[in-house]
């Protein structure tokens, strides 16, 4: 209910024009909107379209910059400049408003809809409208899927979204993937697909092998949303009926990780979303392609960044403020189910952490961060009204650095943060509360 909610009211706010507007392009009075359901093999898609103004691709191509997720006057076609809009923290609204979700971003809307293992989609036609397609598992209980190899690594993918299986040889993979310039690498039951390795997605490079003992290589003809990709993989092993497990909000906040399963032998096996793979991968394409630029972006804003995360608005905003004007980088989230996609990709210094919020709370939200290789190293302030003596062991037996009672004095505040990033997580977690 709350993504759809969403989207209506952003349909609503900025995509319907104002009548004037509208009869002026030669359009009714009235905007239109469409909500359309129907099933498409074992999936239930929901469709949101309006008859308005379409993305602002300008006004999305702006932020993106400024946020630093491409580098100034980059070559990006507009399907990649629209995926933008699921990042955390994205917005290119001038002001919050009631009726647009009140500042809740579309990061919010992607982070619920793939917690039910679903995806959602985005296109756009300047002047005519846009719509933004969900796609949801009908059951989330059992799963048709084909398991392949990569990496000697076992994989699931969905055979809903497996549109065939071919074989490519050795010699015509290694011509088709010499040229990157090439949108389409095979053609198959009238349709072009894109050549691509499936171990690129993963972040690796295929594995070795002796040309002579593999003279051709499998490759899985997908639909993933309005892209036909053709996947390179080492190995089919079969298909199988898998009874799906939830992953848990951490696992589940990572791109293209649908779902788990437990084989027979008992080992676990990892369900893949190859659309958010797809997504992903072309918005690392654009760093890599314009590594240089991006550098440059970088070293332009070396301060801190900070994260704070609590469940209320106004905190939120108080707090961004005062660290906005003692020199920090801010990004905020409403509470731990929030700030998990954000972890990736902030990288904040600092974490300022409230411990009772919906969803996930401080204290689970502080124990993933010390038990993550990735963000042990974090530090992490604990501001809250709980000033009782339990909290605070505990806070502490976590490896929180600080633990400070709202209302809080916000010199006391900017001291505490000095220290903590100068001392770092190697420091002695504080027992008590900084008055």
């Amino acid at each position: 209910t709350g993504p759809l909610e969403h989207l209506l009211r952003n349909a609503v706010a900025h995509g319907i024009e104002p009548a004037k507007e509208r009869k002026k392009a030669g359009k009714e009075e009235e905007g239109l909107l469409r909500v359309v359901l129907r099933r498409d093999g074992t999936q239930s898609i929901i469709e949101v379209s309006d008859d308005g103004r379409g993305l602002d691709l300008k006004a999305i191509r702006k932020q993106a910059e400024k946020s630093g997720l491409i580098p100034k006057k980059a070559k990006v076609d507009d399907d990649v400049l629209w995926q933008f809009i699921f990042e955390p923290g994205f917005s290119t609204a001038d002001t919050l408003t009631q009726e647009s979700g009140r500042g809740v971003g579309m990061d919010v809307v992607n982070a619920e809809i793939k917690q039910l293992g679903g995806t959602i989609s985005v296109s756009s036609v300047p002047k005519k409208g846009a719509r933004f397609t969900i796609r949801i598992p009908s059951s989330l209980a059992i799963s048709n899927a084909l398991l392949i190899m990569v990496h000697d690594e076992k994989f699931a993918i969905p055979m809903a979204s497996i549109e065939g299986v071919e074989r490519i040889s050795a010699e015509a993979l290694a011509k088709e993937l010499a040229d990157p310039t090439k949108a389409t690498g095979i053609h198959y039951g009238g349709n072009d697909y894109q050549l691509m390795r499936l171990a690129d997605y993963l972040g690796g490079s295929a594995a070795a092998a002796d040309a002579e003992e593999i003279k051709s290589q499998p490759v899985l003809l997908i639909q993933a949303g309005e892209n036909r990709l053709a996947l390179v993989v080492d190995k089919v092993l079969g298909g199988q009926e898998l009874v799906v497990k939830s992953l848990g909000p951490q696992v589940s906040a990572i791109a293209g990780v649908k779902g788990g399963a437990i084989l027979a032998d008992g080992s676990v096996i990892l369900i893949l979303d190859i659309q958010a793979l797809h997504q992903a991968q072309r918005r690392r394409g654009l760093a890599v392609d314009y590594s240089a630029a991006a550098v440059v972006t970088q070293v332009k804003d070396q301060r801190p960044m900070v994260m704070v995360v609590d469940d209320s608005i106004t905190i939120r905003r108080v707090t961004e403020k005062f660290l906005l004007r003692n020199g920090f980088r801010v990004c905020t989230a409403k509470d731990g189910m929030d700030a998990l996609p954000k972890l990736q990709t902030e990288s904040p210094d600092l974490v300022l952490l409230d411990i009772e919020m919906p969803r996930i709370d401080g204290f689970e939200f502080a124990s993933y961060m010390r038990n993550s290789e990735q963000f042990s190293a974090i530090p992490i302030i604990m501001i809250t009204s709980r000033s009782g003596d339990k909290h605070k062991r505990r806070a502490a037996q976590i490896g929180v650095q600080d633990y400070m009672i709202k209302p809080y004095q916000e010199d006391a505040l900017l001291k505490s943060i000095h220290e903590v990033m100068r001392e770092g997580v190697t420091a002695t977690p504080a027992n008590g509360a900084s008055e």
